[in-house]
């Protein structure tokens, strides 16, 4: 069953959305930070930069909640197709969704052991890709490619 044009979406956007925050219980059951704030320590102290944030368990998890809660409260117009949001979405899909799931995936095989959040990492690269095809401005098709006129 095919989705139709104007609700594909929407729903990539709702599963998206809904997989990040599986996938944000999982590192919180698995202890996320206990690995990656020592790494991020590192970083910053081995090439002298301001950044990657160091977060206390209360920081990261409500920012990650507001993050999800926006993806949730951003969903109407996902169903709507807005433009901008679609244009929102590819870098969401990319970083959050493939990048990081890659992340999950690729450190635990360099590391030989399951990292937190390699069981979810799954579940986000593959919302991820749905959220960026559903999202491609020249995909044939999509909402951009009409809006644009390249179809």
């Amino acid at each position: 069953m095919s989705l139709e044009a104007n609700t594909r979406f929407g729903w990539a956007w709702l599963m998206f959305a809904v997989s990040l925050a599986c996938h944000v219980m999982d590192e919180a059951a698995h202890d996320f930070l206990a690995i990656y704030n020592p790494n991020a320590l590192w970083l910053r102290a081995r090439f002298h930069l301001p950044f990657p944030p160091v977060f206390t368990f209360r920081e990261w998890i409500i920012s990650l909640s507001v993050a999800i809660i926006l993806l949730l409260v951003f969903t109407p117009l996902a169903w709507r197709e807005k433009r901008w949001l679609q244009i929102v979405a590819i870098p969401i899909g990319l970083l959050v969704g493939i990048g990081n799931g890659l992340a999950h995936v690729l450190s635990s095989f360099y590391f030989h052991k399951l990292m937190p959040g390699v069981i979810s990492a799954p579940l986000i690269i593959a919302t991820g890709v749905l959220l960026l095809s559903a999202a491609n401005p020249k995909k044939k098709g999509s909402a951009l490619g009409r809006a644009s006129g390249t179809h």
